[in-house]
């Protein structure tokens, strides 16, 4: 019998009542964009970034902690926030040393889901942090639990790639007894020399919903290695960098 931890993947929110993690590391994943919005704020300085499922909560923080309150739905800056989900609104000079208040239509909905399924431990991962994941995940030897936050329940391709990505780096240090693991690195190991041009070619919807919106600075950025590689934990309600 092997004595290595289990790592299994929920390619969306809508599966996740079917897995126990009260014993995981739960891997936040929304790539495309709040993740890698989240891993590029505090990197850039941010002291905290708090994340709230609802944009009236996200006022009521932001006021009380007079913080920048933050958030998109369907892929715009949600009505009555200030700022949206691109990493590119949050450069150094704005972010450092500010609080941060986000919603976002997928991602911090999934994150408050593990929370109350009593996930032991939840952080961040996005392609801007791979390797500190990575890193993270085969330091602490345990249960591991990568979460896709997918767009409205419906699995997506970019998020089941950075699944895939993982699992390529560490696989070998846990047992994979789970097909949705298989089909994620399956997809990687097919896509990784070009990600964006792998989304192109196989018309991910992600990827048309924000080409539309003229946003393909953000996708390319969201699809690098290491260009925000810190490890945000959620801790007493904030994210908080390892």
């Amino acid at each position: 019998m092997s004595n290595k931890p289990n790592l299994h993947t929920c390619l969306s929110p809508a599966l996740l009542h079917l897995y126990d993690v009260s014993n995981s590391i739960v891997v936040i994943i929304d790539v495309l964009r709040a993740t890698s919005t989240i891993v590029t704020a505090l990197n850039n300085g941010a002291r905290c970034v708090i994340p709230v499922d609802d944009v009236s909560r996200c006022k009521e923080i932001g006021k009380q902690m007079q913080a920048v309150t933050a958030g998109e739905r369907d892929g715009k800056i949600a009505e009555g926030l200030e700022y949206g989900n691109s990493p590119f609104e949050y450069p150094k000079e704005f972010i450092e040393g500010k609080t941060l208040v986000l919603t976002t239509t997928n991602g911090t909905r999934l994150l408050h889901m593990a929370l109350d399924k009593g996930a032991r431990e939840i952080v961040i991962g996005s392609f801007a942090n791979l390797s500190a994941v990575c890193d993270h995940l085969v330091e602490m030897k345990k249960d591991v639990m990568l979460a896709c936050a997918a767009w409205k329940d419906r699995v997506n391709m970019e998020d089941t790639l950075f699944a895939g990505a993982v699992i390529n780096r560490v696989g070998e240090n846990f047992t994979i007894n789970c097909d949705s693991s298989h089909l994620a690195e399956k997809m990687y190991e097919k896509g990784k020399k070009d990600l964006f041009d792998f989304m192109k070619k196989n018309d991910a919807s992600h990827y048309h919903r924000l080409m539309g919106f003229g946003l393909e600075k953000d996708i390319r950025y969201c699809l690098s290695a290491d260009e925000a590689n810190v490890l945000p934990l959620y801790k007493d309600g904030k994210l908080v960098l390892k």
